[in-house]
């Protein structure tokens, strides 16, 4: 059973109609018309929401025959302004359809309040494993974990490698000043989401300004690949790249850099993510990681420590919204534990390893 499957096993004793988050977050009534209308499905329609989410809410759609669908949708509440647009993740796998790139099939996109209150879009279901866990991946043999690690990398090259005119992806965005957008987004979702204060938020950000690189090229920038965000084959090749809700035109580096911000490295054990799983053996770490970029591009890793710190920073922002949101019950009813309080001194060790990535002096060093 695959880490996708099992996040959506139906529970017997449910209801058949829906998963008991459904009433919240769905219609189902109009959904099922909805998707009547664009995919063969037998009713009635079950909803199962996938666990491992912090933002958009993702949904395992089952049909009478068996038939698999998913579906994304934003989180149910108040949203902060850009955040959660679904328009902009379907265009970007929809351009992305014929290229080197593996993305899921799509059924289609619903911008009409009338069917269920916000945007969705639904894809065709993927078969794989998706390694959100180190139960997950002590499953997967040493060699399988080794091409993981390799086809991630080759993955994100081919990515990168994608002409944006080409694709129809020119006018997603500018196409300088990626991480000067970045930081001031991010400043502001931390200034709409914060639930205290972190002075050394505002000193990082400000040593980010001062010190902005040029950057090589402009890409397609996934803005959160990584491990938990691919449906990967058991065998260990990339069968889709998902979760496109930041993706933007940008510098490949901050990319590279994000990957690296939750790759658990345990020579490193500070310099990656909390989730120990990449830390099993066969998993690359992350000098091999960026060693495999750079000789795939060509590009010079001499500023590689600005980006991942960048990153880190960034995930603090984005981590205090998650945080927030759960806090605010905006997340729905989720199949496993969120440690809040865990949660919370994440995002203050993530600012943290940020300073120290800069040379900024903090109150633990």
């Amino acid at each position: 059973m695959t880490a996708m499957q099992a996040a959506s096993v139906p529970d017997d004793n449910a209801d058949p109609t829906g998963s008991p988050t459904a009433p919240d977050a769905i219609d189902v009534a109009n959904v099922t018309r909805w998707l009547a209308e664009r995919a063969e499905i037998e009713p009635p329609l079950r909803f199962d929401l996938i666990a491992g989410g912090r933002s958009n809410m993702t949904f395992t759609v089952t049909d009478a025959a068996g038939r698999r669908f998913v579906l994304r949708r934003p989180p149910m509440g108040e949203l902060l302004p850009s955040a959660h647009d679904m328009a902009r993740e379907h265009r970007l796998m929809h351009a992305l359809r014929d290229s080197p790139v593996p993305v899921p099939r799509l059924i289609g996109l619903c911008q009409d309040p009338e069917v269920n209150g916000r945007d969705f879009y639904v894809m065709h279901f993927l078969d794989g494993v998706i390694v959100r866990d180190i139960d997950i991946g002590r499953a997967i043999a040493p060699e399988a974990r080794a091409r993981m690690s390799d086809d991630l990398i080759d993955t994100l090259v081919a990515l990168h490698e994608v002409d944006i005119d080409d694709v129809g992806l020119g006018d997603l965005a500018k196409r300088s000043g990626y991480i000067e957008r970045q930081i001031r987004r991010w400043s502001g979702q931390w200034e709409q989401s914060k639930t205290r204060d972190i002075p050394l938020i505002d000193r990082v950000r400000d040593t980010l300004t001062a010190r902005v690189p040029v950057a090589a090229r402009t890409t397609i920038a996934h803005g959160d690949y990584r491990l938990s965000n691919c449906m990967m084959d058991p065998d260990g090749p990339v069968v889709g790249v998902l979760d496109w809700e930041l993706c933007t035109l940008g510098d490949p580096l901050a990319d590279l850099a994000g990957l690296l911000g939750y790759w658990h490295d345990p020579a490193d054990p500070d310099a990656g993510g909390d989730n120990e799983t990449t830390g099993l053996p066969g998993f690359a770490n992350q000098q091999e990681l960026a060693g495999r970029y750079a000789d795939a591009t060509g590009v010079e890793l001499g500023q590689v420590d600005y980006y991942r710190a960048w990153a880190s920073w960034r995930l603090a922002c984005i981590g205090e919204g998650v945080y927030a949101r759960y806090l605010n019950g905006q997340q729905g009813a989720q199949d496993e534990e969120l440690d809040l309080d865990q949660y919370r001194q994440t995002v203050e060790r993530r600012v943290e390893r940020a300073a120290e990535l800069l040379g900024i002096a903090t109150a633990s060093s």
